[in-house]
């Protein structure tokens, strides 16, 4: 969304001693600093002529730092007719509630039928937009609610917004395992090296900085639904850092447990965690300030009916065993 080419910055007084990344996010405000983030961990920074690999690099009045910025690819996508559940629209933006299963844009294995696709064609304005439109992601099978540009300055503002904090985006999920307090997860998150496919915590300074809130909101006999959320937005957040706090989600395949049934189940809620073949985790709630008019918004998706469903099954099964 930023313009491709090179860009060259001298270090003023004002960011001395100060982290590489937010220097550059300040004093190159049309590219976020998640964006600049990732060149640097790919190696299209410099400072002083010398490649620097960690956006945590301190730096220091009058060093010379260079980025190097890519030309966008305008997506190969097709567009398709595909539905998608809008909960708002205007001229600048939408907000949709994703369905579990819908995946977000193309990738390895995935050539079309997804949102993007649809995008493209109910949007065909997106076709001229980087990713046509999309500023952030959900997995796969997490549902709920993403927010979509529609112009070219709402993408760029919301990018930002994203990268500053300034979206709020909350969750539902159930995870494995009885948690008797909120609290929050401050750990770095980078690719597993031992497979390509997951991420992990990693030790800080190592990957990029997550940080995620829980509370709960209800337990049951082993399981607690948790309302989470997110100040920053790395690939699977959620998926790892509750599995590293040994609470991973129901139904996640990636970093779950498996199938594991209670001791005394009736075989109806056996057959319900049966079922239940996606993480539980749902974008429940999305405010932001809009990016043009500046007006708050704010938007709510209930849970879909097998999230709904999975939370009644935990509930009957509690009162079963209310006195064992």
């Amino acid at each position: 969304m930023a313009q491709s080419g090179t860009f060259e910055i001298t270090v003023s007084d004002e960011f001395h001693g100060k982290r590489l990344d937010a220097a550059l996010a300040a004093l190159l405000p049309d590219i976020s600093r998640s964006v600049i983030a990732e060149r640097i961990s790919k190696g299209f920074v410099t400072v002083d002529g010398n490649k620097a690999l960690k956006p945590s690099l301190k730096v220091f009045s009058g060093q010379k730092a260079c980025l190097e910025m890519p030309q966008e690819e305008q997506s190969a996508a097709i567009p398709q007719d595909l539905p998608l559940d809008v909960v708002y629209e205007d001229q600048d933006l939408i907000v949709i509630n994703k369905p579990a299963g819908l995946v977000v844009h193309p990738g390895a294995g995935v050539r079309d039928g997804t949102v993007m696709n649809a995008m493209l064609f109910h949007y065909p304005q997106t076709a001229a937009l980087p990713r046509a439109g999309i500023v952030h992601r959900l997995d796969k099978d997490t549902s709920g609610l993403m927010v979509i540009a529609l112009s070219p300055l709402a993408q760029i503002r919301l990018t930002r917004a994203i990268s500053r904090h300034k979206v709020v985006r909350e969750y539902e999920a159930v995870a494995e395992g009885l948690i008797t307090a909120g609290g929050t997860i401050d750990a770095d998150i980078a690719r597993d090296a031992h497979n390509r496919t997951r991420m992990a915590v990693v030790p800080d300074g190592m990957g990029r900085e997550a940080v995620t809130h829980y509370r709960v909101m209800e337990q049951f006999r082993e399981h607690t639904l948790l309302r989470l959320r997110l100040e920053t937005g790395r690939t699977h957040q959620i998926r790892v850092h509750l599995a590293s706090i040994d609470h991973p989600l129901i139904g996640d395949p990636q970093y779950g447990r498996g199938l594991r049934l209670l001791k005394g189940s009736s075989e109806q809620f056996a057959a319900t965690l049966r079922s239940f073949r996606r993480q539980a985790l749902h974008a429940a709630h999305i405010e932001f300030d809009h990016p043009i008019s500046g007006e708050h918004l704010s938007f709510d998706a209930p849970l879909p009916e097998d999230f709904q469903g999975l939370i009644e099954a935990l509930r009957e099964d509690a009162r079963e065993h209310a006195h064992a």
